[in-house]
């Protein structure tokens, strides 16, 4: 089969909208957690990180949004950004671009405020009906793919903390299935009051001091004959994806580094190789499991660690996508080198654990 391939990636987050200002904040390390605007938005936390001055009507124009939702516009404006990168050519033939994007409960925000009105308008059916479309899961997803005129396949995933790489999974098997020459795959997800209120009791005490974030990330996958032949080098081959599952939080640690481990193999890089990874080290004892994890299966390697969620707060369902962002933006614009590889990890609380093994591609 032919060797699939990063080529292309576009995002939006707390450092601002585009990959330039991202690559900047996360090499220099820089938090975008910032304080919130309580009138604007009230809620538990008084922080986050929050895309500044971002709005449907700024960033994806004036036709055509006044009902769209804060998720749904931060997933177009990041497809957009990433298709405006690759020229007409991407589109040729929208039919053979598939697109797969991540997502939470979609909007937390759409669904609360339609639900309310439903319950406390005269009649129950005394709603917006232009707002209902914003409650259903695959509304970022649908609307991306209408607003940019993919036509190939559109899938909504899932899944968690994990969200991304679940989504990086199912692009791959997507394209491997013959169902389209391209994919698109990311995840996004919004910050409204709704979200921070359900995340906040959600949350055990040791996570409660946990900024949220926001934002989208999103990559362009192809066969790397496809990517050079459009006259875009490779920034990365994707080598594995794997994941497990523990049943109590203590097992966390082991399923982690087994699930790396099996990835390695089946990626055929060595602990050696490994020049960054990217932990989603979600709060108290689980990001030390997570890193203890990765450490078993790495052994004596001593790779270089990007923490995301210092910087960029709790993305949510956006995390493990940002994460693989970071790599990108680390690796510089040529991708990563021959024979480096890297490393994007997570457990999510509910159970599950997953990581992607990705490689540098051949240079010409």
């Amino acid at each position: 089969m032919s060797e699939l391939v990063l080529s292309a990636w576009s995002v939006v987050s707390g450092y601002g909208v585009g990959s330039a200002p991202f690559s900047e904040g996360i090499g220099e390390g820089r938090s975008a957690v910032g304080d919130l605007d309580r009138d604007a938005w009230p809620g538990p936390f008084d922080r986050c990180g929050l895309v500044p001055d971002f709005t449907a009507r700024e960033y994806v124009g004036k036709k055509g949004t006044r009902t769209m939702d804060r998720v749904t516009a931060i997933a177009v404006t990041a497809v957009g950004r990433l298709l405006a990168s690759c020229g007409d050519e991407l589109t040729a033939r929208p039919e053979q671009v598939g697109l797969v994007l991540g997502t939470g409960l979609g909007s937390v925000q759409s669904i609360m405020d339609f639900t309310r009105d439903a319950l406390t308008n005269e009649r129950p059916y005394h709603v917006d009906p232009a707002r209902f479309p914003n409650t259903v899961m695959n509304r970022a997803a649908g609307q991306s793919a209408i607003w940019h005129g993919i036509k190939g396949p559109n899938t909504t995933v899932a899944g968690g903390w994990l969200t991304g790489l679940l989504a990086l999974s199912y692009a791959v098997r997507l394209h491997r299935g013959g169902h389209c020459a391209r994919v698109l795959c990311g995840a996004a997800e919004e910050y409204s009051t709704q979200r921070a209120w359900l995340e906040w009791h959600g949350r055990g005490a040791e996570e409660q001091s946990t900024p949220l974030g926001e934002g989208s990330a999103v990559f362009l996958m192809e066969t790397a004959d496809d990517a050079r032949a459009a006259g875009r080098e490779p920034l990365a081959r994707i080598l594995a994806t794997r994941f497990g599952a523990y049943a109590e939080r203590s097992d966390a640690q082991q399923a982690l580094a087994d699930c790396v481990r099996g990835a390695l193999t089946r990626a055929g890089v060595t602990p050696e190789q490994i020049r960054l990874v990217a932990p989603l080290g979600a709060d108290g004892k689980l990001a030390a499991l997570e890193e203890a994890g990765v450490s078993d299966a790495l052994g004596a390697a001593e790779p270089q660690w990007l923490r995301c969620r210092p910087l960029l707060g709790d993305t949510s369902a956006a995390s493990t996508s940002l994460q693989l962002a970071a790599v990108l933006a680390t690796a510089g614009e040529s991708g990563l080198a021959p024979g480096e590889a890297a490393l994007v990890t997570g457990i999510d609380r509910d159970g599950t654990v997953g990581c992607a093994v990705l490689g540098g591609a051949d240079r010409g």
